[in-house]
């Protein structure tokens, strides 16, 4: 009976030993590292590799320095022009100093998260709606140089900001839809009375030159005349030059002697 004693006290001792053993051995991947507490105080950072922790004395933390990818939620919106939309976006940040991440907040995906989307809504509201259609590469800028100020007391550094999807209501959609249609008329209009007014500016050059050179106005007639017989008209038209006109006035005024 003393020897089964023994026997099972050995057994539970080899068992006990193994148990603190395995709780003594830690093995950290590349990518994590292990915030270190000592009787509750903070004693450092390990790893990558394995880790030996004073067991009951030492715990350790496990912190993933991979960057995570956080979805924001749709977050609703009002435009600086008073105009209804529904916003999500993606973020894109990492663990950059493991001991601030694990002592400073509580849940540092939480709290980024929620950080993220009173951003949003804080950066978008300042800007017209054109603008959140037109400029998101510097809204994203801007969404994630305040984010990046504002979590690195946390030890996060935030990478990149992408607004994914902007939703707008159908009736702004229609709205939208006529303003550019408005735009585009308004741009024909303009191209029109441009190009009108630099062929008025062309032609007075041309009867300035023409002016300048009767026997050139001369030519231009013949020119006509043979385009309008090219074409098979059975009726001609021949333009009576004004100089003679003016010629024939002279001649008349002009006493006998």
């Amino acid at each position: 009976m003393t020897m089964l004693g023994d026997f099972i006290f050995y057994i539970a001792a080899i068992i006990l030993l193994l148990v603190i053993i395995a709780s003594a051995i830690k093995i950290l991947r590349e990518y994590e590292r292990g915030v270190v507490f000592t009787l509750g105080r903070f004693t450092g950072v390990k790893g990558p590799g394995l880790i030996l922790l004073v067991p009951y004395v030492q715990q350790m933390v496990r912190v993933d320095l991979r960057t995570r990818v956080l979805d924001v939620p749709s977050q609703d919106v009002i435009s600086h022009d008073n105009v209804s939309v529904r916003v999500s976006a993606v973020i894109y940040f990492r663990v950059i100093d493991p001991e601030r991440s694990t002592i400073q907040v509580e849940d540092f995906m939480a709290a980024t998260s929620q950080l993220a989307q009173t951003t949003l809504r804080s950066v978008l509201g300042k800007h017209d709606l054109d603008e959140m259609l037109s400029e998101r590469d510097r809204l994203n800028e801007d969404i994630q140089k305040i984010l990046d100020t504002q979590t690195d007391a946390w030890g996060i550094k935030v990478a990149n900001v992408e607004i994914k999807h902007v939703d707008i209501n159908e009736s702004m959609i229609r709205a939208i839809a006529r303003q550019a249609e408005a735009e585009r008329e308004r741009r024909a209009k303009v191209i029109n009375a441009e190009g009108e007014q630099q062929a008025a500016a062309k032609l007075v050059e041309a009867a300035e030159s023409l002016a300048r050179q009767p026997l050139a106005m001369q030519l231009r007639y013949l020119s006509a005349l043979n385009v309008i017989a090219a074409e098979g008209n059975s009726t001609i038209i021949f333009p009576f030059p004004m100089e003679l006109v003016h010629l024939l006035a002279a001649r008349t005024d002009t006493p006998t002697k």
